[in-house]
């Protein structure tokens, strides 16, 4: 596969707001949550900790088929702040955006969406990534999730284009891309390596201009 040559990293007018922050070292200094009737996501912080750690810990079996094996500290104090210094570093270098995924109603955290992989210059796009505690699956809580990052992708963070891949077997990842109107654009092999091992995933995407479904 041939890639682009990469040019100067170039920010559209939307990101623009960002970049200043970015400049006078403010980049992380608490950007509003964005809020909908049944969710809100806000970028994770040491508060978070304890309901994380539960709720991961109660859905490791539920996670585990689906996602890059765990670091045996993975749940620890430790590990967690380094992961909050890591998004708030990638979150200053442009490099991701981290948001924990929580219910409207009481605040609970409910699952997780990334925004990594970032590529600026003439591609403008980033994958997303996403996780639910098990507890909270198959109530639309991911599906209003993805639904709000999107607009504030293309918008706040003026991408163009954002990707997804998921496990063909796995048909509630497929049935939430399609059902929110991303495209299936083809089939990667030995794509991402879930829980130890190597393997085929489904590539979606959905670009600046497609209907939220």
């Amino acid at each position: 596969m041939t890639h682009p040559t990469k040019a100067p990293p170039q920010r559209s007018a939307a990101a623009k707001p960002l970049s200043l922050l970015r400049a006078v070292g403010l980049a992380y200094s608490a950007p509003e949550p964005i809020v909908t009737p049944k969710v809100l996501l806000r970028l994770p912080d040491m508060g978070d900790f304890e309901a994380w750690a539960a709720l991961r810990e109660q859905s490791r079996r539920f996670l585990a088929p689906w996602e890059p094996a765990w670091p045996l500290d993975d749940l620890t104090r430790p590990a967690f702040r380094r992961r909050i210094a890591r998004y708030r570093q990638d979150w200053r270098d442009d490099q991701g955006y981290a948001f924990f995924l929580h219910r409207a109603e009481d605040g609970a955290l409910v699952g997780g969406l990334t925004l990594t992989n970032v590529r600026r210059g003439v591609a403008q796009m980033v994958s997303l990534g996403y996780w639910m505690g098990e507890a909270h699956a198959g109530k639309g809580y991911m599906s209003a999730g993805v639904r709000a990052i999107i607009p504030y992708a293309f918008g706040t963070l003026g991408f163009r284009r954002i990707e997804a891949a998921c496990l063909p077997h796995n048909a509630v990842s497929v049935g939430l891309l399609e059902r929110v109107g991303f495209t299936r654009e083809g089939l990667a092999r030995q794509y991402l390596c879930i829980n130890g091992t190597w393997m085929d995933h489904v590539l979606y995407a959905f670009v600046q201009g497609d209907p939220i479904g």
